[in-house]
């Protein structure tokens, strides 16, 4: 099989994998299928609240859930004092004759002040009716007043507790020793401000430090005619700065002694011809050291090896690399693609609000994204420019929530200076668990004029271990 074909298949996985989990492993854990989540929330047309009609609390053993669980008011308080402020407090001041309401792509001329107030991409591109060459526009949206977001109550003390301790070399780049667990720098400021944003998002917690991800993901022409259709499930184990679940801190004596960040396994169902083929992925703390990533090409019963300039490679029916998984997945090395980081904008934005019941859909007809609310954020917008001109992004611009530090928009720019691939992303926000995860987006390339539209579920998984994420214990499942 040819490299590319190889690489196009690891990529592939790495967004969407599932197979059954063997009936030997703990008769304490709970499991969803694919076939659950359809019954509860259709790809299309399907206004259905899916949090609520298959929540956590539904789905989880009630001692699982009391454990992951806290009072809201608690985390909120404790949130908002340790970063400083809540947003509801720091918005309001650009374009306010633009109140909560209703708003469609016909009010754009109305009300200029929604030009001020959003992403200009997002403005000229995604608030219009729904057609080719892309899918996933907004034509109406409800604006509701901007909420307070918080994080699960270990997050927020383990952030206050690493309050600085973060340490920065003269050059901006973070001290791995420095940083034991929850956001590394709560409060941006200095020199380095850009730098502290971007390892906020590195150190991000967009899961339970153990999780599975089941995934359905669509890819479009130029046309809006689906040319790919893929479902698949994630197992992900967090190694280091663990505050959610036992053991907390490292995973193990292993994940210490060689710096593990996280290990991950991805395992394709559909479509059909790539169902089994497995990657396994371990990152490690050292910005230089290359991630370990091993793909079991099920056709051949083989395992490949894959090097590290392979994630800038294109996932085969898709418009997504290695380094955009999550959106945006790049270490930030002196050494191996270094970049120039600046902070060129902190403003408000209306974005996507984070969806708290699931009700956000798809319509089949003009593939557009219904019941979807925006509020106004306090956004940091930063430019990474690429110093070495044979990476595959020139620059990249990211719209970073100042509450969150979760992205909301990104835009990444080829060595030419063209508009290449763009990200948006729904979060969810679980008011009882204080977490986030990615719910639903669109990734869009300008260049070929495809997009995908995605739609995820992810549950809190106490039960995985080692063994869950161990490529051999995966290639036995599809034997």
């Amino acid at each position: 099989m040819k490299k590319d074909k190889l690489t196009s298949i690891f990529f592939l996985i790495l967004l969407f994998s599932t197979f059954p989990i063997p009936a030997s492993w703990s008769a304490e854990e709970c499991d969803i299928t694919f076939e659950q989540i359809e019954s509860h929330k259709a790809f299309f047309d399907d206004p259905r609240p899916l949090f609520k009609n298959l929540s956590h609390q539904k789905i989880l053993p009630p001692e699982a859930y009391s454990k992951l669980a806290y009072d809201v008011e608690t985390m909120k308080r404790t949130w908002a004092g340790v970063i400083g402020f809540k947003s509801p407090d720091v918005v309001g001041k650009i374009a306010p004759e633009i109140k909560p309401g209703i708003y469609s792509h016909q009010d754009k001329a109305k009300f200029p002040g929604l030009k001020t107030l959003m992403i200009p991409l997002q403005y000229d591109t995604f608030f219009k009716p729904g057609g080719p060459p892309h899918a996933g526009n907004f034509p109406e949206i409800e604006i509701i007043p901007t909420r307070q977001y918080y994080y699960a109550l270990p997050i927020s003390e383990a952030t206050e507790k690493q309050m600085d301790k973060t340490q920065q070399n003269d050059q901006g780049y973070l001290i791995s020793e420095s940083y034991e667990a929850g956001f590394p720098f709560p409060r941006p400021s200095g020199k380095f401000k850009a730098q502290q944003i971007m390892y906020n998002w590195e150190k991000r917690y967009t899961m339970w430090d153990n999780t599975m991800l089941l995934q359905f993901v669509k890819g479009f022409k130029k046309d809006l005619k689906i040319d790919f259709d893929s479902s698949g499930r994630i197992w992900f184990l967090r190694l280091h700065g663990r505050v959610l679940m036992e053991p907390y801190g490292w995973y193990d004596d292993r994940a210490r002694k060689l710096e593990e960040a996280k290990t991950v396994n991805f395992m394709n169902i559909a479509p059909r011809d790539l169902y089994g083929n497995v990657l396994n992925l371990v990152s490690y703390l050292d910005p230089n050291k290359i991630d370990q990533l091993m793909l079991y090409i099920n056709a051949l019963r083989r395992i490949r090896k894959l090097s590290g300039t392979d994630v800038q490679d294109q996932a085969v029916g898709q418009e997504i690399t290695f380094d955009d998984f999550e959106g945006f997945n790049r270490k930030f090395s002196p050494k191996r693609y270094p970049w120039k980081f600046e902070l060129i904008e902190e403003r408000e934005y209306l974005v996507p609000a984070c969806d708290q019941d699931g009700s956000i859909y798809v319509s089949r007809k003009g593939l557009e994204y219904r019941n979807i609310k925006f509020e106004r954020r306090p956004i940091f917008v930063v430019k990474l420019t690429q110093t070495d001109p044979n990476y595959i992004y020139g620059h990249t611009i990211l719209y970073i929530d100042q509450e969150t530090f979760l992205y909301h928009h990104i835009e990444n720019y080829d060595q030419k200076k063209r508009l290449y691939r763009t990200v948006t992303s729904l979060w969810s926000h679980f008011k009882d668990m204080g977490t986030f995860t990615l719910w639903q987006g669109v990734l869009r390339d300008y260049l070929d004029l495809r997009s995908d539209l995605s739609l995820q579920f992810l549950f809190p998984a106490m039960w995985i271990n080692r063994d869950h994420v161990n490529l051999q214990s995966l290639i036995k499942g599809v034997k």
